[in-house]
């Protein structure tokens, strides 16, 4: 027995590192899963991998594509009980060297995506009567600066103000709405500044002295999807190694 059994979860940004993983952990407790991501072809390959993932492809910055992609993972499914809130991109450039274009990327990515697919699975949770679980993947970058990631670190913060505004007015139809604020977890976004020379200094500066590994929030996560966090809605939860009690 898994601890999501009869569980059916939505996982956005399903073709890069962390959400392969969230896809395998939650179909490894239990439940039934939808992978959402632009790039189908990795979603497939991951479908034939573990049996349970149904691939959907899902462009979090266009409305049409993700009212689409819902529609399909809610019929697959028969209905969505868990949302991952996980597509998100990052930028390096000073606070002078971002330009709109940028600016825009990120946040319709990691900001404007996040509500509308929020939004969107909510509705059906609502119709349901069964309410669902909303989990949204922010950063420790919510509450705490980097130079060199303005654009990213606002996108974060302003997630965790969406996740709790989203709590207090959703709870009463069942939904709870939770948020994770990852440390540095190794993914295609990040693996080369945490190799630099940059990303090592960094290093000396988490008490637990390593750089986190998806593994790491499986927990959490599990914890937040499922029932046994029944009484949890609004919070915002440091999975970071201690990084935020050091972080200047």
């Amino acid at each position: 027995m898994g601890m999501l059994d009869g569980k059916t979860a939505l996982v956005t940004g399903g073709s890069g590192r962390l959400g392969a993983y969230f896809a395998r952990l939650l179909v490894g407790e239990g439940a039934k899963v939808a992978v959402g991501a632009r790039r189908l072809d990795r979603l497939e390959n991951l479908a034939r991998e573990v049996h349970g993932i149904v691939p959907i492809k899902i462009d979090v910055t266009d409305v049409d594509s993700i009212e689409k992609g819902i529609r399909e993972a809610d019929r697959k499914l028969g209905g969505i009980s868990v949302l991952i809130n996980n597509s998100g991109v990052a930028n390096s450039s000073a606070a002078l060297g971002v330009d709109e274009e940028e600016w825009d990327t990120v946040m319709d990515t990691n900001l404007k995506g996040a509500w509308l697919v929020a939004k969107s699975v909510a509705k059906r949770m609502i119709d349901s009567g069964n309410g669902g679980s909303i989990l949204n993947i922010a950063s420790v970058l919510a509450f705490k600066v980097q130079k060199g990631t303005m654009p990213y670190g606002v996108s974060k913060a302003a997630l965790v103000q969406l996740t709790r505004s989203l709590a207090a007015e959703w709870a009463r139809y069942g939904i709870r709405v939770n948020a994770i604020a990852p440390g540095y977890i190794e993914t295609d976004m990040n693996r080369s500044y945490l190799q630099s020379n940059e990303g090592k200094a960094m290093l000396r500066a988490i008490p637990q002295r390593r750089f986190g590994e998806p593994e790491d929030l499986g927990g959490i996560v599990v914890l937040l999807a499922g029932d046994a966090s029944a009484y949890i809605t609004g919070a915002l939860i440091p999975v970071d190694g201690g990084h935020t009690l050091m972080l200047a």
